[in-house]
């Protein structure tokens, strides 16, 4: 019987099928000691969770490559850096299957801070609320591009504010300003960068990448940062500020009220994107 808990199992075999059938046939020889034959991928999935001391030893093995693994995550709707390092994959890949699951999507746009202690702000952790919302707003974007392999998650209209008011700024080549207005265009025109342009956005939710501030009027600006995919070629790095503003029509829920993208091209890889603007300059951004 296989050492590895219900949820490691269950994730397990979804990270297994990403496996070409060439290196889950060599690595249930490996595992198994060549001491079981299989005839088939499947056969080959179920051998490898049978004889795995363990999930980790597992996730470490030369043929779980790393690739693998960070796709995996981002199909699980989970955001890394993509130039993490295998280990650093493993690890967040196990936190996955201690925790069993990443950030519902139903709740990062809805009362986050209702079951915390509130601050002085009338919010309880304004980092903890910024990188819930960015995990589930690129989850949710990142799903319409076909090439993840990821359902389409609900996006829409519904997540924006009427007279939401969207700033895209493009350093490719020749500056590029375009502004666009209402819910149903807003949301239109961020859906057919990852639909129709095949993008993908990778956000670094780590300190540098992410900067959040609340006003005294229940305005939240959400600053992060991060890399352009497509497929597997890094197009370069973005910069994009959400204002969200709870709806008390709609379960004060937050929902977006402006969004600031600045997209520049061709740049080195060798540091994580990071977030540029300071306090004052995201204040500008919306009152203007």
């Amino acid at each position: 019987m296989s050492a590895l808990s219900e949820k490691e199992l269950n994730g397990c075999r979804t990270l297994l099928a990403l496996l070409s059938a060439e290196d889950l046939l060599a690595l249930s020889d490996t595992v198994t000691n060549r001491l079981i034959c299989v005839e088939s991928p499947r056969e080959a999935v179920e051998a490898i969770i049978a004889y795995s001391q363990s999930a980790e030893e597992l996730l470490k093995r030369r043929r779980v490559h790393r690739e693998v693994i960070f796709k995996y995550l981002a199909k699980e709707g989970v955001v890394v850096p993509p130039n993490s390092e295998k280990h650093q994959l493993v690890k967040r890949t196990l936190e996955l299957w201690s925790s069993g699951n990443v950030v519902p999507l139903q709740n990062a746009l809805s009362d986050t801070s209702a079951s915390r202690p509130e601050g002085p702000d009338g919010l309880a952790d304004l980092t903890a609320l910024g990188r819930e919302f960015c995990q589930w707003f690129f989850h949710l974007l990142n799903s319409l591009n076909p090439a993840t392999g990821k359902p389409v998650q609900e996006w829409g209209p519904q997540h924006f504010w009427g007279d939401v008011r969207l700033l895209l700024v493009s350093h490719t080549g020749e500056q590029q300003r375009d502004e666009y207005n209402g819910a149903e265009l807003v949301s239109r025109r961020l859906s057919a960068l990852v639909w129709e342009e095949k993008l993908i956005f990778f956000p670094n939710l780590e300190h540098s990448g992410l900067k959040c501030l609340s006003t005294p009027h229940g305005l939240v600006l959400v600053a992060v940062a991060g890399t352009i995919h497509r497929e597997n070629v890094c197009l370069g790095i973005f910069e994009k500020v959400f204002g969200l503003i709870r709806d008390p029509l709609d379960g004060n829920r937050w929902k977006i009220k402006f969004v600031h993208l600045k997209i520049k091209g061709q740049i080195g890889r060798e540091q994580l994107p990071v977030v540029t603007y300071d306090s004052n300059d995201l204040l500008q951004l919306f009152t203007k």
